[in-house]
């Protein structure tokens, strides 16, 4: 599967019910061109998850609400959680474990976190 172009227009409808990885990256960025043929290929060995791309020179607004702060910045969202982001190179190995990890994670728990996050937060 190849890679889709995610932005402000359409990020939530692309993260919304599914297993989402993005690549946050920008053009003058080497170590973003190193990664590229990397999560370019991980989406062709996981067809069943939606591989996506966010250009930061393009929609600096997404990566303001994102709060990317470094580049490459690779970030998973599954059923509209967000559930994993790390900047930094990630290697074919480290991906696909990864990958196997998302499929794996029961968001019973994640739920139940940002519940109890909430209402910590509604508390002070």
């Amino acid at each position: 599967m190849k890679t889709v172009k995610v932005g402000l227009e359409n990020f939530q409808q692309t993260i919304e019910g599914k297993l989402v990885l993005l690549d946050v990256w920008a053009s003058w960025c080497a170590p973003c061109r190193a990664f590229t043929p990397v999560f370019e290929a991980a989406a062709e060995r996981h067809p069943d998850i939606v591989f996506g791309k966010v250009n930061t020179e393009e929609e600096p607004e997404l990566a303001a609400e994102l709060r990317i702060r470094s580049i490459p910045t690779v970030m998973a969202f599954k059923e509209g959680f967000r559930v994993f982001s790390q900047p930094g190179f990630l290697s074919p190995v480290v991906l696909d474990s990864l990958v196997e990890g998302l499929r794996a994670l029961d968001l019973k728990d994640v739920r139940r976190e940002q519940k109890e996050a909430r209402r910590a937060e509604g508390a002070r």
